[in-house]
Order: structure tokens, then C-alpha cells, then sequence
């Protein structure tokens, strides 16, 4: 069961990690994200928005992985289950459910549907692991695996994959949603 905390120590903590995200280097702050039994990390500026997910209109003859469009306060937005694609279970809509939107920076409307949110991750708290100790996804967005926690709890702990969001959306799978 999860430990009471009250309201005031909850946005004092907060407000420290506000601060302390601000003052680091962007380079080291990541949004770690669940899609299916994976974990991924995501550069914040990368992410444009999370949003929650709204009602998706499927798109015929498209691939599976591929489950439609979103209107997103009046812009249409390709949504894709990042686990599916990724070569894993589809992800199971639920409560937790988000979708990460491009950020602007890439002039696309696309969107990855991710399990969970599993908030931000310091890059200095990640130890790196071989290739082979991550996941079985070799492709040009899939970057380095990390590992969470002290090398002693190396079986325990989990192993992170950075998203590199600028090659997935120009990655000819990506690209291509027909069937």
C-alpha cells in the first residue's frame, strides 16, 4: 500500500524537482515512459505534450501498430502504439494511458501511444549495459540501454532504452502505415 503524504510535502517535493530540472543541463533529463514490458526514455525536448487519450478514429488498410487519428485541440495527430511497433504486445488502454505528442521542433502531428508515465529520469542516476542486456529492438531510434540502481541489484533492477524521437519519425516504418 502506498504511504500517505500529505499536500503540503507533496508540492514541496514537487517544487524542489521543478527547481532541480531546471537547473541541470536538458541533456540529462529524460521522461521515462512504459510501453507494453519495455521502458523508455525520451528526451524532454523531444516530447511536445503528454495528453491523455482522446477518442481515436481508425484508419482502414493501415497497419496494425497503426491505430489512427486524434483531434488534439483541433489538429489532427497519427497516433501509433509505440509497443506494437516496437515489436511487443499492444499496449492495453487503460486509466494510465498517454499519448506523447512530437515536439514542434520536428513539424509533424504524430503521436506515441505509451502505457504509463513514469516521470523524469537524471541520466547520472542510469548506469549504461552492454547492447545485448536491453531489449531485442535494433533499430536507428533505439538507442542506448541503461540500467536503474547500483550494479548489486543489477537482476532487480530495470533497464531503460533511449527513444531517439528525431530517427523514429523519419524511419521509413514509421513513415509507411499502409498495409
Amino acid at each position: 500500500m502506498a504511504t500517505k503524504v500529505s499536500l503540503r510535502q507533496f508540492q514541496q517535493d514537487l517544487a524542489q524537482r521543478l527547481s532541480s530540472a531546471k537547473t541541470e543541463p536538458v541533456s540529462l533529463a529524460r521522461l521515462g515512459v512504459q510501453c507494453g514490458a519495455s521502458y523508455w526514455l525520451i528526451a524532454l525536448e523531444d516530447a511536445g505534450e503528454i495528453v491523455p487519450v482522446p477518442e481515436l478514429l481508425p484508419v482502414p488498410l493501415s497497419k496494425p501498430w497503426y491505430l489512427g487519428l486524434a483531434n488534439i485541440r483541433g489538429s489532427l495527430f497519427s497516433v501509433v502504439d509505440f509497443s506494437a511497433f516496437a515489436g511487443g504486445e499492444p499496449a492495453a488502454r487503460g486509466a494510465d494511458s498517454r499519448l506523447v505528442l512530437a515536439g514542434p521542433r520536428f513539424g509533424i502531428n504524430a503521436a506515441l501511444l505509451v502505457n504509463r508515465m513514469l516521470g523524469l529520469r537524471n541520466a547520472r542516476d542510469l548506469n549504461p549495459v552492454a547492447d545485448d542486456a536491453g531489449s531485442a529492438v535494433a533499430a536507428s531510434w533505439s538507442g542506448r540501454a541503461w540500467r536503474e540502481g547500483a550494479a548489486k541489484d543489477a537482476a532487480a533492477a530495470r533497464v531503460w532504452r533511449e527513444l531517439k524521437f528525431e530517427h523514429l519519425i523519419e524511419s521509413p516504418d514509421f513513415l509507411n502505415v499502409g498495409v
